[in-house]
């Protein structure tokens, strides 16, 4: 367990909890939502940007870095905060997401997984060992261990093998883990059945690991089953460490999950949808591109204070969005981004006031989540596309 690194509870509310991180590079207060920055920059923002919206720290991705620029660039510039000039923590991903989403082009074993580069076609092999030093080299504050995690539909030895190679695969990264100023997080898989999770959490939970992560989630299931799952699991995790939902970024979702306990929170949802007109008001997610925004001298949400809010019009976004200006997607994104920021940091007040469960009923009355055939089906879409496109990349040139 890192000595750098401490978290402390500073109030709860009935199992919601608010606290604080400590780590080499500063502090950061729970719940946290940390924008994904996968190749050492979050999409259309300047760091100083991402720090304007109040985010306390940066998710990156160790699978791409270390496929371009590679880490020995990284490492030569003095490790992956003075790189990207971004002063405050950063969390690095494992790139076990790549594991699960690059299908035909990577090949499991319990050493670990082969896969072609989405770039060039070139063949790497990701081990636990490798997937720790290599994020060492990288200086994150927090660290991944490598998961296996399963598709929403496998069958149940499919998500028993994934269970048994995650455990395995995580006592082989806290062997190999030596950077005493980094943080390193397990993981919890365990798939839809509610006695696999109830297992990994506790196996994972028994490890030296300084936070705990739930993954295998936001993976096309429906968000009644997450809720389910993080009901089953989260009571077999320990008080005293991080919880972090892995791939969450939906304000209701946000919500819901920190109602349950979860502390910490990744996803590229808010950054990807506003480049396609998706914006987060009170009321819920709009569509920039409706006709209904052309002549609208009002911001995207009145008691939003954002930069782009406190500026712009939504004529103005919309004009930016239909015409393919570039400025649109930085606009959107900091509109977004602070939107889910302030969200939190209202959660932690509520938390720490003691007022909670009003503030999260008032919130999620009001605000209109995305139809649940609808979401399944643009994740559905989105899940493929992806594939689609490493597929199409990892053919050799």
């Amino acid at each position: 367990m890192s000595q750098n690194f401490t978290f402390a509870i500073a109030g709860t509310d009935d199992t919601a909890r608010a606290g604080v991180i400590e780590t080499p590079h500063g502090r950061m207060s729970t719940p946290v939502f940390m924008p994904v920055g996968t190749q050492a920059t979050v999409k259309a923002l300047t760091p100083e940007d991402v720090h304007d919206v109040g985010a306390e720290i940066i998710l990156s991705n160790t699978y791409h870095l270390l496929l371009r620029p590679g880490l020995e660039i990284i490492e030569r510039f003095g490790g992956l905060h003075q790189f990207m000039a971004w002063e405050g923590p950063i969390l690095t991903d494992s790139g076990g997401f790549q594991v699960f989403s690059l299908g035909h082009l990577r090949k499991l074993s319990d050493d670990g997984v082969t896969f072609r580069s989405h770039i060039d076609g070139s063949e790497h092999t990701l081990t636990p060992e490798f997937v720790v030093e290599a994020q060492e080299c990288l200086g994150s504050d927090i660290a991944m261990v490598l998961d296996h995690c399963p598709s929403y539909g496998d069958d149940d030895e499919t998500i028993r093998k994934s269970l048994e190679r995650t455990h395995k695969w995580a006592e082989r990264s806290l062997s190999a883990h030596q950077r005493k100023d980094q943080a390193l997080f397990g993981i919890v898989q365990g798939g839809w059945a509610t006695d696999l999770r109830k297992e990994s959490a506790k196996f994972i939970a028994s490890l030296d690991f300084s936070g705990i992560a739930i993954g295998g989630l936001s993976v096309g299931e429906p968000k009644q089953i997450a809720y389910q799952i993080l009901d089953e699991t989260i009571p077999h995790l320990p008080t005293d460490k991080p919880r972090y939902l892995m791939g969450v970024g939906s304000p209701d979702g946000l919500i819901e999950s920190i109602a349950r306990g979860i502390d910490m929170f990744d996803c590229t949802l808010p950054t990807r949808i506003a480049r396609n007109g998706g914006l987060f008001t009170p009321e819920g997610r709009i569509n920039l591109r409706g006709a209904r925004y052309r002549e609208q001298e009002a911001p995207i949400a009145k008691d939003c204070d954002c930069y782009t809010c406190s500026k712009y019009s939504s004529a103005y976004l919309y004009h930016l969005l239909r015409s393919e200006e570039l400025l649109y997607h930085r606009l959107a994104t900091i509109h977004n981004l602070r939107f889910v920021v302030r969200l939190m940091k209202q959660a932690r007040e509520a938390i720490l006031n003691g007022y909670f469960a009003e503030f999260a009923a008032d919130f999620l009355g009001r605000y209109q989540a995305t139809n649940e055939e609808t979401r399944l089906a643009q994740k559905a879409k989105w899940l493929a596309a992806h594939r689609h496109w490493a597929e199409s990349q990892g053919k050799p040139r």
